[in-house]
């Protein structure tokens, strides 16, 4: 004997079958949302970051420059006189 979908047994059937189902699409779709969302924050972070490694990168070439212009323009420092020991 099969059931036949009008049935009473087969409709609460595929009730329960089409309530699994959606619950599992729903837990799916917020699987993905999730992920979806997870890789553009991480995406934006990546892209952030590198942004700042530049521009640390930018000012510590120009830091420099103005360190070695700076110790090539400063004249040269006097000599230390030392005291002569009495004997």
């Amino acid at each position: 004997m099969t059931e036949q979908p009008n049935s009473a047994a087969g409709r609460k059937r595929d009730a329960m079958m089409r309530t699994a189902n959606g619950a599992f699409q729903a837990w799916q779709d917020r699987t993905d949302l999730v992920k979806n969302e997870r890789a553009a924050t991480n995406a934006a972070n990546d892209a952030k970051t590198a942004r700042l490694k530049a521009l640390r990168l930018e000012k510590e070439k120009q830091d420099a420059e103005d360190a070695a212009t700076l110790a090539a323009s400063a004249p040269p420092a006097p000599k230390k006189k030392t005291a002569k020991r009495a004997e």
